[in-house]
């Protein structure tokens, strides 16, 4: 990488680089945010012909900020349990399952992939948050024999419909036999790799999980080569597509401060289930007691956004005759596919129902818009799963 690009992605030592960064760069990234104290790559361009690469053919996306927390020991699996309520005593070794961490208030801590290696060795694949410092804290108490650590571990995203094949190309015919939410051991020319077929993106896809950081250059390369006669691009996960998937974003669509039943996502909350994690009492509380708002899907009128909300967007009555703020926009983005403004919100609970009119109050003034189904583009995850 030249000086010029070191000065102008330059956060300080304290924000690291992952082993993809500078491939990243050669492949066009002109754009970097910070997740879990790394780079991430947001910028390939243009972020509709973005989305177009993804959703037409396939995009290789650097998520080494997906942190690994990994969790060893005799008692791993019952020191796992007490991170998540969601019952995990069906959890095959090499299954992957979506959960939340919440704390002893309900409140969601991360929502991230657990993958299960063996019998007793976990990884806790992460959203942005610091949950390596939370599972060593509530490991000092927790009586168990365990190992919490971050591993040398550094995720990619090949994403799209084309990932198949290319992932085919890479492996062999034996790719295709890897299950929706299961995960295998594999070795690209000597470069030790996990792979799940798993993504943030709602279309067919696999994560290939780097096991030696020294080789993240080669493995980049060699994904792009596998790929070029399928059309791959470098790329970044897609805001887009992952609203038009529902997908939620911690701290976008939920804090320490949301808890799971706001979310719709009481599948992941197995309080009836004989066993025991942190915060149990507190989500007994809020489901017997009730929720008073509702994340839900909104369509906003008018002109295409331009780009994805950077800041919360009020939500008021429709009429506009009251200043009540009934709740806030928390993702929004214009899609090319559906021709329409899409959002995910956190409504007030008597104004969640489907077809409820509103108002948002955008940075150009206010729109009028109506609480609608999501998600809003492949319901069933049929793209993902089959």
């Amino acid at each position: 990488m030249n000086s010029s690009l070191s000065k102008e992605f330059g956060f300080g030592t304290q924000i690291r680089k992952s082993p993809y960064f500078d491939a990243t760069v050669r492949w066009g990234a002109t754009g970097f945010s910070v997740y879990n104290h790394m780079y991430i790559p947001r910028d390939f361009g243009d972020p509709v012909q973005n989305f177009w690469n993804l959703t037409e053919k396939a995009i290789l996306c650097d998520v080494a900020v997906e942190r690994q927390v990994e969790i060893t020991g005799p008692d791993a699996a019952e020191f796992t349990q007490l991170l998540t309520p969601r019952d995990l005593s069906k959890c095959a070794v090499g299954q992957c399952k979506y959960i939340l961490i919440t704390n002893e208030a309900g409140g969601i801590i991360n929502d991230p992939v657990l993958l299960r290696l063996a019998e007793n060795h976990f990884w806790i694949s992460l959203a942005d948050s610091d949950v390596l410092l939370w599972a060593q804290g509530v490991a000092v108490n927790a009586g168990l024999d365990v190992t919490i650590t971050e591993p040398d571990v550094s995720p990619l995203q090949l994403q799209g419909p084309k990932s198949g094949e290319i992932m085919e190309a890479l492996f062999g015919k034996r790719i295709a036999e890897l299950r929706y939410y299961w995960l295998e051991e594999f070795e690209l020319d000597g470069i030790p790799l996990l792979v799940s077929r798993t993504g943030w993106s709602s279309e067919l896809g696999y994560e290939l999980y780097l096991r030696d950081g020294a080789r993240g250059d080669e493995l980049w390369e060699k994904i792009m080569q596998a790929g070029a006669p399928f059309g791959l691009a470098a790329g970044h996960t897609s805001s887009i597509r992952r609203i038009e998937g529902g997908m939620l974003s911690y701290h976008a669509d939920m804090d320490i401060y949301t808890n799971p039943y706001e979310l719709g996502l009481d599948r992941l909350v197995d309080l009836d289930a004989d066993i025991k994690f942190i915060g149990k009492q507190a989500l007994q509380k809020i489901r017997d007691t009730g929720i008073t708002r509702n994340h839900v899907g909104v369509e906003i009128s008018g002109a295409p956004l331009v780009g994805p909300n950077t800041n919360f967007w009020p939500i008021l009555h429709a009429s506009g005759s009251k200043d009540e703020v009934l709740g806030q926009v928390t993702s929004a983005v214009h899609s090319p596919r559906l021709k329409r403004n899409i959002a995910l919100a956190m409504v007030s609970s008597e104004y969640a129902a489907v077809g409820t009119p509103l108002r948002v109050s955008l940075p150009d003034g206010p729109r009028d818009a109506s609480v609608v189904d999501k998600p809003f583009y492949d319901p069933k995850k049929n793209l993902a799963t089959t």
